[in-house]
């Protein structure tokens, strides 16, 4: 069973009273452990396909499954849950809040919704897993880039979703960072959560599974 899947999703638009389609139609399976990755020019429809999957922008046309369900047939507060338990997110640039810190940050996910166990002990980990654990206690504004990407992905695992999807993960990091980064989404894949990214960065294809390429909104399957 797909644990997320995409059918034929459109977003169109309107543009000087004329209307385009930033995503044509565009279909995608992604099954547990599965690590993708979707490359593409700006402004090809990349960021908005996964917003679609993610459950954060509505089609206009096609049906986004997530474990068999139709999540766009589900209220607000049910789409926002399924978001929240099932789907970590990291968005292009930064998106820590600045006013806490890092380990705050990481705990605020946990607290949008009742739930029970040990946050501080999780986000503690998880800090150990990114390998930013010394800086719990920083702030955003104290932090490099790479360790602020670090912080956002760990903030994204702290319900530990099903699926993490990043948006241009590594798009100002340099080689080294970079090389970090995707050895971490290589083992979040191994240990089962499904990853999706999208990015330019061609010399980090090989560490996914399956590639697809993305022009002028069309998704297709990626072939060197």
């Amino acid at each position: 069973m797909a644990l997320l899947e995409l059918q034929e999703l459109t977003k169109a638009y309107q543009r000087g009273g004329r209307s385009f389609n930033a995503v044509n139609r565009a279909s995608l399976s992604v099954e547990p452990g599965d690590f993708i990755s979707i490359i593409g020019r700006s402004g090809s429809g990349k960021t908005t396909l996964l917003n679609m999957g993610a459950g954060l922008l509505r089609p206009s046309a096609g049906t986004v499954l997530f474990e068999e369900k139709d999540i766009h047939r589900l209220n607000d507060k049910e789409i926002s849950l399924l978001r929240n338990e099932k789907i970590g997110y990291v968005p292009q640039g930064q998106s820590l809040l600045s006013n806490f810190t890092v380990f705050d940050n990481l705990c605020i996910p946990w607290f949008l919704f009742k739930r029970e166990g040990d946050v501080e002990g999780r986000a503690f980990i998880l800090l150990e897993k990114v390998g930013i654990s010394h800086l719990a206690a920083s702030y955003p504004r104290e932090l490099s880039g790479g360790e602020m990407r670090r912080a956002a992905i760990a903030r994204a695992l702290i319900n530990e979703p099903r699926i993490l999807i990043a948006d241009e993960p590594t798009g100002d990091l340099d080689a080294k960072t970079t090389t970090e980064i995707m050895d971490l989404f290589s083992h979040i894949a191994r240990e089962g959560t499904a990853v999706l990214i999208v990015t330019h960065e061609l010399d980090t294809l090989d560490y996914g599974n399956k590639t697809y390429a993305m022009d002028a909104g069309n998704l297709l399957p990626h072939t060197a």
